[in-house]
């Protein structure tokens, strides 16, 4: 397919800066894949009633770490946002980051952090236009480095909210499940599950299963041919433990419902398929790139939020969803007013 077939205008007032004031109580489109039919439902939480003893959701269990920081370039004073990409050597110190502007920052630059420049880096190596790579210069337990370090970020809110993050934003810019640190963004459509809906969800006999991906920039970032085989997406790491093969593989054999709870999701399922229908234990990377036509080997429905138009996201869901009803759907929920983006509201696509 076509980059240009997956256009859509969004209005820019329905992308939500801020999070519905409870997380299961955000809007749910209900799309019918087979018949194309759609149901409106007022809160999230109603999810519930789609779904039956044994059936399972699938949740990513990635944990958001505050990977934007603020600091001054040494002599100049020059303001440097840096956001956190990956530890590369813990008992070096040593990051893998972006930096803006990065016209400005050469290698044997230092950045000084916080009050006082309570945190010190200098830049070693250059990695791509506007990475680098940093040594933080700091002589205590590694344990008492993250801390400091992480301290001195914030949420890493992506561009679509349009506003600065917020002290609150690190408590919500997170599922409720997050364990695994290692994203510097978050499987958004996670963030509609609260703790009461979930024990609801338990009592009903539903089932969870925890896989974890990374999630990285790379689902952001625009696509720049129009012939979609010929784009590349960024590896995500992923972990696919014997927990989450027993339960999945027992639903399948039992013809039972499984969720996936996003996109991250639906990408390392397929990513950790066996050739015999069934999932596998899967430790590494993946890029694999969904969009339609693509036939899916693991989940029958999915919960995804609104993503932007011409994005990764949007691409995955029409796969799943169908093309001409998910697009549909889309226009139908810009017209009823539904809110857009990470901190939007949710869909629930099911078979039938």
């Amino acid at each position: 397919m076509k980059l240009s077939q997956f256009k859509i205008r969004i209005p820019e007032e329905q992308f939500a800066k801020y999070p519905s004031h409870n997380r299961d109580e955000s809007r749910l489109l209900v799309l019918h894949a087979k018949s194309g039919k759609i149901e409106h439902r007022e809160q999230f939480k109603s999810i519930l009633e789609y779904f039956d003893d044994k059936d399972v959701f699938v949740y990513n269990d990635t944990q958001v770490f505050p990977a934007r920081l603020y600091g001054n370039k040494e002599k100049t004073g020059a303001k440097i946002e840096v956001f956190l990409l990956r530890e590369l050597n813990p008992d070096l110190r040593l990051w893998d980051v972006l930096v803006d502007p990065a016209r400005k920052i050469r290698i044997g630059n230092k950045l000084y952090f916080g009050p006082d420049d309570a945190m010190v880096a200098e830049v070693i190596d250059n990695t791509t236009s506007r990475g680098r790579t940093l040594r933080f210069l700091y002589d205590g337990k590694h344990e008492e480095f993250k801390h400091q370090l992480y301290s001195l970020g914030e949420a890493p809110l992506p561009d679509m909210v349009g506003r600065p993050s917020e002290p609150e934003d690190l408590e919500r810019f997170q599922t409720i499940y997050a364990r695994k640190e290692g994203a510097v963004t978050v499987p958004c459509s996670g963030m509609h599950f609260s703790r009461e809906l979930m024990k609801r969800m338990e009592i009903k006999g539903i089932e969870f299963a925890f896989v974890t991906m990374h999630c990285g920039l790379g689902n952001f970032r625009e696509i720049d041919v129009e012939d979609l085989s010929k784009h590349k997406i960024d590896s995500e790491e992923i972990n696919v433990g014997a927990d989450a093969c027993r339960v999945v593989n027992a639903a399948k054999d039992g013809k039972h419902h499984i969720c996936a709870v996003g996109v991250s999701v639906q990408r390392t399922l397929e990513a950790a398929m066996s050739a015999d229908g069934h999932l596998k234990e899967f430790e590494g990377w993946t890029n694999k790139f969904i969009f339609p036509p693509y036939d899916f080997k693991c989940a029958d429905s999915m919960v995804v939020n609104f993503y932007p138009s011409q994005s990764t996201l949007l691409m995955l869901t029409c796969a799943f969803g169908g093309y001409d009803e998910v697009m549909k759907a889309y226009k139908e929920a810009v017209k009823q007013g539904y809110r857009f983006g990470t901190y939007g509201d949710a869909m629930l696509i099911l078979p039938d």
